[in-house]
C-alpha cells in the first residue's frame, strides 16, 4: 500500500511542477502589469508572436494599454510601449536588467559561437577606436575604395556606354554594399607590384560575389533560425552554411589578407588573449560578418527606392549631393575617374541624412530584450508604478511606440524626407503630449546595447547612395510600381526585408 501511496505523491509531485513549468500557477501580483497567457500551457502566443510580431504586439496595446505580459514560449515578456520609460529600461543597471543573458544564446543558436564574459567590452572598445572618429575615417576610404572597385571597375574599357541597363534593385543594394563593406573589413587579396593589382581586384570582385551568395542563404534562414523553428532539411542546410562560413571567414585565412581592419584584427587579438580557442574565434567572424553587414544592404535598398518614389525627394537629395561634390572638387564629368568621397564631404549632407533616418524609422524594426534579474520597479508617464518580476524578460518594440507613432511622427507611413531636418540643416525635435522625446527614432537600439558600428553602417549606406546619384540616373523600370509589402517573419531583426523585389533601370549620368 505505502509503495502506491509513494507512486501516487510522485506522479501529483510531477504533475504540479510539470503545471508549474507551463506557468499554469502565474498570477499577476497587484503592483504588476496586466498579465496575459495565452491559452495554449508554456507555449502561450508564441505562434501569434511568431507569425506577425508587430500585429500581435498592436492587438496587445489595445487590450492592455502601454505595458502588458505575456507568455511566449515559455517564457514571460514584458512589453514597454511608452516611450517615456524607455530611458529607465535602458539605462538601468546591469545588476537589474541585463541584455546579455538573451544576447548570449541567441548568437550561439545562430552562429555556433559561444560568447566570454569580456566579449562586449572588447566589442565596444574596438568600435570607438576603428569605426567611430579617427579610426572611421580611415574605413571611410577603404570602404570608398571598395565601392569603386566593383561599381565602376568597367567604366574606362568603353563597354560601358550611357544606355540604360536593368536590374533587381534589392539584389543589387544588398549584394554592392554587402560586398564593399566586407572587403573593407575582412580584407583584400594580396597583390605583388601594380602590374598584378587588376588581377587581385578581379579576384575579390569573384569571392565576394561568391560570398554573398552563400550567404543570401543564411539570411533567408535566418529568422526561422533564431525561432528554432527550423524544419529537418533546412536545419541540415544552416548547419552546412556555418561551417562554410566558418572556414571561409576564418582566422587563418583572414591572416593572409591584405588592408583588415583593425576592428577585425584587434577583437581577434584580444580574444586569443582572453583564452578563445581558434575555432571559436573563426565563428565570432562569421559573427562579426552578419553584425556588420545583415541590414546596410537592404536599408540603402528601401532608401533608394523611397527616392525614386518620390521625385522631389530625389531632386532634393541628388541636389545636395551635387553641390557638396562641387564644393570639395569632385564632380563626376566624362571621362575623369570616380569621384572620391571623404568622411568630411559625408558630413556636410543634412538632406540626406534625415532621409535615411526617415528610412530607418519606417524599415527598422529591432526588438530590445532585457533579462530581469531581480525585481525593478518602472514608472510610467502617467504616474502608475509597476514591478517587473525577477527571471522574466522586458522589451521594447520602438517601430510601434515610436516610429509609427502618428502622435510623434504625423502620417507615419507617409515617406518625408524632410521630417528629421530643419530648414537651416539642424535637426529637429520630436515630441509627444506636449514633452519633449529623447527616444523618436531607435533603429540601432539604446543605452548598452546599441549598436557599436552604427556611424560605420551609416557611412556605409551614404556613400553608396551619394555615388549612385552622383553617377548614374535612376528610375523605376514601371513608374507606378507599388512599394512591396515588408515580410513580416523578420520583426525584431533589423531592417525589414520585402517580400518581393523591384526592378530598376539606372545609366550613366555623363
Amino acid at each position: 500500500m505505502a509503495f502506491w501511496v509513494i507512486l501516487l505523491c510522485t506522479l501529483i509531485a510531477l504533475l504540479l511542477s510539470g503545471l508549474y513549468l507551463l506557468g499554469a500557477f502565474r498570477r499577476q501580483r497587484a503592483d504588476e502589469p496586466p498579465l496575459d497567457k495565452g491559452t495554449i500551457p508554456w507555449l502561450g502566443y508564441a505562434l501569434d508572436f511568431r507569425k506577425d510580431s508587430s500585429e500581435f504586439l498592436k492587438k496587445m496595446q489595445r487590450k492592455h494599454g502601454d505595458i502588458f505580459t505575456v507568455l511566449i514560449g515559455g517564457y514571460y515578456f514584458t512589453f514597454v510601449m511608452d516611450p517615456f520609460c524607455f530611458g529607465a529600461i535602458v539605462k538601468e543597471s546591469r545588476s537589474k536588467l541585463d541584455f546579455r543573458t538573451f544576447a548570449s544564446k541567441l548568437v550561439l543558436q545562430v552562429f555556433g559561437y559561444k560568447p566570454i564574459k569580456a566579449n562586449h567590452s572588447i566589442i565596444h572598445a574596438s568600435s570607438m577606436k576603428h569605426l567611430m572618429g579617427d579610426g572611421l575615417t580611415v574605413m571611410t576610404q577603404a570602404t570608398m575604395e571598395n565601392f569603386q572597385k566593383l561599381m565602376f571597375f568597367n567604366l574606362s574599357s568603353g563597354e560601358e556606354k550611357r544606355v540604360w541597363q536593368e536590374d533587381s534593385l534589392f539584389h543589387y543594394c544588398y549584394n554592392i554594399v554587402f560586398r564593399a563593406g566586407y572587403l573593407a573589413l575582412f580584407g583584400t587579396e594580396p597583390h605583388r607590384g601594380a602590374d598584378n593589382k587588376e588581377e587581385a581586384n578581379e579576384q575579390d570582385r569573384i569571392h565576394s560575389n561568391q560570398l554573398f551568395y552563400e550567404f543570401r542563404k543564411y539570411d533567408r534562414l535566418f529568422p526561422r533560425l533564431a525561432y528554432a523553428v527550423l524544419p529537418p532539411k533546412d536545419k541540415i542546410e544552416a548547419e552546412r552554411l556555418k561551417r562554410l562560413f566558418w572556414s571561409m571567414l576564418s582566422v587563418k585565412n583572414c591572416g593572409q589578407k591584405n588592408n583588415i581592419s583593425g576592428w577585425i584584427s584587434d577583437q581577434d587579438q584580444l580574444l586569443a588573449e582572453n583564452g578563445v580557442p581558434e575555432y571559436m574565434r573563426d565563428r565570432f567572424m562569421f559573427m562579426l560578418l552578419w553584425a556588420s553587414q545583415g541590414n546596410t544592404g537592404p536599408t540603402a535598398f528601401w532608401l533608394l527606392l523611397y527616392l525614386m518614389k518620390h521625385p522631389e525627394a530625389l531632386k532634393a537629395v541628388k541636389g545636395e549631393v551635387d553641390k557638396v561634390s562641387r564644393e570639395n572638387g569632385q564632380e563626376a564629368k566624362p571621362g575623369s575617374p570616380p569621384i572620391n568621397i571623404t568622411r568630411d564631404m559625408l558630413n556636410q549632407t543634412p538632406i540626406l541624412d534625415s532621409a535615411l533616418e526617415e528610412t530607418l524609422r519606417m524599415v527598422a524594426a529591432p526588438i530590445l530584450v532585457r533579462a530581469v534579474l531581480q525585481d525593478t520597479s518602472l514608472k510610467t508617464s502617467s504616474g502608475t508604478e509597476y514591478t517587473l518580476r525577477k527571471g522574466d524578460r522586458v522589451a521594447l518594440f520602438p517601430h510601434i511606440s515610436v516610429q509609427m507613432n502618428p502622435e510623434i511622427h504625423p502620417e507615419p507611413h507617409e515617406f518625408k524626407y524632410d521630417r528629421f531636418v530643419n530648414p537651416d540643416g539642424t535637426k529637429k525635435d520630436f515630441y509627444k503630449n506636449g514633452k519633449r522625446l529623447k527616444h523618436f527614432n531607435m533603429p540601432w537600439g539604446a543605452g548598452v546595447s546599441i549598436c557599436p558600428g552604427r556611424f560605420f553602417a551609416a557611412a556605409e549606406i551614404k556613400l553608396f547612395v551619394f555615388l549612385m546619384l552622383s553617377h548614374y540616373d535612376l528610375e523605376l523600370v514601371n513608374r507606378e510600381e507599388e512599394i512591396p509589402a515588408i515580410d513580416t517573419s523578420r520583426w525584431g531583426f533589423g531592417t525589414m526585408q520585402p517580400v518581393r523585389d523591384v526592378r530598376f533601370r539606372y545609366r550613366l549620368r555623363f
